[in-house]
């Protein structure tokens, strides 16, 4: 079970890095707290790591805090909550505002989140609110961006990426229309801008 990568970022988008550990190259799935931390492709990292095993696949999740593991381990500890579902609940909520809606019983706030409905938004609540408390987790700290190049292609990077969390592609197609992108925007910018969008 493999529970911590170091190596070079060798390739980095919005839902997945390839981790060079020694000449072997790893895919990791990241929710968006994580990639809003990391450093740019060919910096060395460590990442806390999950490994999923199923009947036909093995995938890894990877997480820059262990603060962020251990939530992402409680959520799929929820019934009906699989690790697909709880990266994608971390990408929509930094790990401290989201412990402050389970801790607030936010009903509203985790209903907005897609694959989410109301019953699971309850059972996330009660399951959770208490054990939330102990982690100890604060609202997550703003993290600096390198510039990336290219309107379009930071579009199309965030698109994609949204559409892996279950927005429908026409609905972030129009969230993004709405944006005004800065010439010096970077992906993780417009990912936070797009997400606030969707949320309303």
């Amino acid at each position: 079970m493999i529970a911590l990568l170091t190596g070079k970022i060798a390739l980095k988008a919005p839902d997945y890095i390839i981790l060079d550990v020694n000449g072997v190259g790893y895919r990791v799935q990241i929710p968006f707290s994580t990639y809003y931390a990391l450093p740019a492709e060919g910096s060395a990292i460590s990442l806390q790591i999950y490994t999923s095993v199923k009947e036909d696949a093995i995938n890894l999740y990877g997480f820059r805090t262990q603060q962020e593991k251990e939530l992402f381990q409680l959520l799929i500890g929820v019934s009906g909550v699989g690790p697909k579902l709880a990266n994608a609940i971390l990408s929509n909520s930094e790990p401290g505002e989201l412990a402050e809606s389970l801790l607030r019983g936010d009903l509203v706030r985790l209903s907005s989140i897609p694959g989410i409905g109301k019953k699971t938004a309850e059972r996330l609540i009660l399951e959770l609110k208490e054990k939330v408390k102990k982690l100890g987790l604060a609202q997550g700290a703003a993290h600096e961006a390198a510039p990336v190049t290219g309107k379009q292609e930071i579009k199309e990077d965030v698109l994609s990426a949204l559409i892996n969390l279950g927005y429908k592609e026409s609905v972030v197609q129009k969230a993004l229309n709405e944006l005004r992108i800065a010439e010096d925007a970077t992906v993780e910018t417009v990912l936070k801008q797009a997400l606030k969008v969707l949320m309303r």
